[in-house]
């Protein structure tokens, strides 16, 4: 992993000859990807989750046989909070490593443009796993009539969730020098967004806090489940795509905030 960081980095001088903000964007994604390819990251992580995720889900559909993909979609949010952090923890904690973020704060890119190439480039990655499920699509289309409906909204509802969860990836790797703390922090805090939504652990919340409700208030107020679980339903939540898209944007920004005072 660290081959490819190494690489990503100083070819992003090009950026520096005057390129304009989406040029910057566009030049750092590509070669973000491209670094990620040529180090292997991207084929192994993308096709050991892939495997794993219809592997679980094809153990239940042929156990229950219903035609839907409403088990895939239940199940990515455990899977995603530890999938998503191998594909950013090395996007920034490995230029600290190799020091060469001082490199990338020295050009005369805007911090926005950088972090911004890089959250692109992480999305692409997380593009090709959504693709990895679409031969489960093509199969149930095949056995019966799933309803098209559905499994529109619960991809869309995975787009916005994996979005929120690489922001919030990105931003933590932003802090340390180290990908394995990167790792570990992004698992956990995306876990934790997960998770308080989970009946047990609202009630059980709930229970240490009875005056208080405090399970009751993580549940509306933090976590990602509720949102999510809408699109699972068939709806598109105004308030999900929003809380989802808004916390994408504060981690982005405090990502760009971060460097910015490491250069300044």
């Amino acid at each position: 992993m660290s081959e490819a960081g190494a690489g990503a980095g100083p070819p992003v001088a090009v950026v520096g000859r005057g390129a304009g903000f989406f040029t910057a964007v566009r030049l750092v994604a590509g070669r973000e990807l491209g670094a990620c390819f040529d180090g292997k990251i991207a084929y192994v992580s993308t096709i050991a989750f892939v495997v794993l995720a219809n592997s679980i889900f094809m153990n239940e559909f042929f156990l229950t046989g219903t035609i839907d993909m409403a088990g895939y979609f239940e199940l990515m949010p455990l899977l995603l909070p530890f999938f998503l952090p191998a594909v950013t923890m090395r996007l920034w904690a490995e230029e600290r490593k190799t020091r060469t973020l001082e490199l990338l704060m020295t050009l005369p890119v805007r911090p926005a443009a950088t972090v911004l190439g890089k959250f692109i480039a992480a999305l692409g990655l997380y593009a090709l796993f959504l693709l990895g499920s679409t031969p489960i699509v093509a199969m149930l289309f095949s056995l019966g009539e799933p309803d098209p409906g559905l499994i529109l909204a619960g991809y869309l509802g995975l787009a916005f969730l994996g979005t929120f969860l690489l922001a919030l990836g990105t931003f933590l790797s932003s802090l340390v020098a180290d990908q394995i703390v990167a790792f570990v922090a992004a698992a956990v805090l995306g876990s934790a967004f997960v998770l308080l939504g989970n009946d047990s652990v609202v009630a059980v919340l709930d229970g240490l806090f009875p005056t208080r409700g405090l399970g009751t208030w993580m549940l509306e107020h933090v976590s990602v489940r509720p949102h999510f679980d809408a699109f699972v339903r068939g709806v598109v939540p105004l308030s999900g795509v929003t809380w989802l898209l808004g916390g994408s944007a504060v981690f982005l920004w405090l990502t760009a905030t971060t460097l910015k005072r490491h250069r300044d």
